[in-house]
């Protein structure tokens, strides 16, 4: 039997699971105070044995939102136009 809810079976590793989801949303990515905020949600995915899966689905659903798999919004479309170019 194919399971179709594949893509939901890795948030139940997930480092992020029980963090606040504020962390992984910051109101910009530009300005220093955010920054900070940006470096700590990565240091959760960074240590996050479903990061791949994470930025997988990310990619491919197109959130244009938050940090996923380690990336924020700006480096994930440019990994969506390096895979359209290849």
């Amino acid at each position: 039997m194919i399971d179709h809810n594949d893509d939901e079976h890795w948030t139940d590793d997930a480092a992020c699971r029980g963090v606040d989801p504020e962390l992984f949303y910051p109101i910009g990515y530009a300005a220093e105070v955010f920054k900070h905020q940006e470096a700590q949600a990565k240091a959760v995915c960074g240590g996050c044995s479903v990061r791949a899966e994470c930025l997988d689905w990310a990619l491919r659903a197109g959130e244009p939102d938050g940090i996923w798999g380690g990336t924020t919004p700006e480096e994930r479309r440019y990994l969506r136009r390096r895979i359209a170019a290849a």
